[in-house]
């Protein structure tokens, strides 16, 4: 059988993991991630409350396995991704991945924390706040999607990943709203252990997977 990368997934090749691709500007983009956990951590050593890193750490663990799973897309298909990022990055991590992406999620599961209100039980429009701000981040983050698509920043190639009707749903429901019923979920639970054996159970399965695709030596 005959397999070709589409064009834009040999444009998210170049310059994959190449480090005289950096840029200067990715260097204040770190500092204002690194600024924004170190606040975090001296108020959770204040307040004893751990749930706002926790709840940025399941985000981006949940990210982690979407960008991971769609690298064995782009290798078992021969042809994409599901998304790729072709064209200018400060970093390209993998074909849909870049430095970009990365540091704006770390601080998205803040953004989202901070945005509940104090009593979990409040409502808004009729629903839980924690469930109405889940929908609301979720929307704004597809989006974002669409503009970046419109701009060719973000390419889809699949039909069932698209600007369809069909397709905003699944972008919607696997490519960001349960991120945020994974942090609802993980905020439920009574304990700090259980609390961190669920934020690791989020990271083993895409670590597993990205050590597997090194020994196999798959590429994305």
């Amino acid at each position: 059988m005959f397999f070709a990368y589409t064009e834009a997934s040999q444009r998210a090749l170049e310059g994959l993991r190449d480090f005289s691709m950096l840029k200067w500007y990715a260097v204040p983009l770190f500092g204002l991630v690194v600024y924004a956990y170190i606040r975090e951590v001296k108020s959770a050593r204040e307040t004893g409350n751990w749930d706002p890193i926790l709840a940025a750490l399941v985000l981006f663990g949940c990210d982690f396995f979407n960008e991971t799973w769609n690298g064995w897309v782009f290798h078992l298909s021969k042809r994409s991704a599901v998304w790729t990022t072709p064209g200018d990055t400060a970093f390209r991590v993998t074909v849909g991945w870049n430095i970009e992406i990365i540091f704006i999620f770390l601080l998205f599961g803040l953004a989202y924390y901070h945005s509940l209100l104090p009593q979990k039980d409040s409502k808004i429009l009729g629903l839980p706040n924690r469930w109405f701000f889940a929908i609301f981040y979720a929307v704004v983050a597809v989006v974002v999607e669409v503009i970046l698509n419109l701009g060719d920043l973000l390419v889809w190639e699949y039909p069932w990943w698209n600007r369809s009707f069909a397709g905003i749903w699944l972008i919607f429901l696997l490519g960001y709203f349960y991120w945020f019923v994974a942090i609802n979920f993980m905020l439920n639970l009574k304990t700090m252990r259980k609390k961190l054996v669920f934020t690791g159970f989020i990271y083993a399965l895409p670590i597993l997977m990205s050590v597997l695709a090194a020994i196999l030596g798959f590429r994305y």
